[in-house]
């Protein structure tokens, strides 16, 4: 394993935003530029991420244009995300030649056609939303690489109803099933580690309950319609990370290391590995040597998705029609 390698959540999410760019779904994100509302700075649009990390994704929309007059409230639970978004959002509003200030745990951005408001908390989404409940104030809501770590069948519709009638939801890199690591090094021992791997997804409990599901992505299908929301359009955002002849692309050799730490760390003391545990050790050094050569293909199976809420008025008729 590399020397230099030092567990950092920070990095590894930072490093892991050039793997997002590509990997995110052009279909899903035109449709949803294309049934954004109309932004001014009398009527900002009011948008709200969960799980927002350290703000890749609010970098992303206000870098392509996509927001130009937004409030955008992104929760974390990490203090430390927070901080380093409220950090970041500072540093890159200026590389867009954007003016920033900051005060009030808000973060303003600003030029001669641009006004934008972020607003960041530290807070559980799902106390967030408690409080929040019947609120229906926001008129998109974001959830970028986190609904695989919730109860999703009880969180979803409490998500849902933070949105106004008419409201979008953008729900992105939802893990799908597939964690591929090539070339490979023994057919009966990868099959097992990737088995196990997503295992300790599905048996995951946080506060007490379930907390994850390896299947996140295909099942959000079913659940967004029995939670009442309409697909808009939907597609596969895999992550694809591989070397050319110059190496990886920027930060992506550490987000590789740390891919295969969060391997280790999910099943080093797996009572199923316990009679191979040397030899998983060497699968996890062995890995790690392949990124330091350039040779290790990382491929994991993702879904996006974006969609819509139904209008007041459709809300009634359903109730009408049951």
């Amino acid at each position: 394993m590399s020397t230099n390698f030092e567990p950092s959540f920070i990095r590894y999410l930072a490093a892991k935003q050039t793997v997002d760019d590509r990997a995110l779904n052009h279909a899903v994100w035109k449709a949803l530029v294309r049934a954004l509302p109309s932004q001014s700075p009398a009527h900002p649009l009011q948008v709200l991420e969960v799980g927002a990390g350290i703000g890749t994704m609010i970098e992303r929309l206000i870098e392509r244009g996509v927001l130009r007059c937004a409030t955008y409230t992104a929760i974390d639970a990490d203090a430390d995300n927070i901080a380093e978004l409220e950090r970041r959002s500072l540093k890159w509003g200026e590389t867009l030649g954007l003016r920033a200030a900051a005060g009030e745990q808000r973060v303003c951005l600003e030029d001669e056609t641009r006004q934008l408001t972020i607003a960041a908390q530290v807070t559980d989404v799902l106390d967030f939303s408690a409080r929040a409940h019947g609120e229906r104030t926001w008129d998109v809501l974001i959830a970028h690489a986190f609904l695989d770590l919730l109860n999703l069948p009880r969180a979803l519709p409490h998500l849902l109803a933070l949105l106004r009638p008419g409201g979008l939801f953008y729900f992105t890199i939802n893990f799908d099933g597939a964690t591929i690591l090539e070339p490979g090094l023994d057919p009966a021992l990868d099959a097992e580690i990737e088995r196990l791997y997503h295992q300790t997804m599905d048996e995951r409990v946080t506060h007490g309950e379930p907390s994850g599901d390896s299947h996140t992505g295909r099942r959000l299908f079913h659940l967004l319609r029995q939670a009442g929301g309409e697909i808009l359009e939907a597609g596969s955002s895999d992550w694809v990370v591989y070397a050319d002849r110059a190496g990886y692309r920027d930060d992506e050799a550490y987000f590789l290391h740390f891919i295969v730490e969060t391997l280790r760390g999910a099943l080093s003391d797996h009572p199923q590995l316990a009679d191979r545990r040397a030899e998983f050790e060497a699968w996890i050094d062995r890995r790690h040597r392949q990124i330091e050569e350039g040779t290790l293909v990382y491929i994991a199976h993702q879904l996006d998705f974006v969609g819509r809420m139904p209008e007041a008025s459709q809300k009634r008729d359903t109730i009408s029609a049951t």
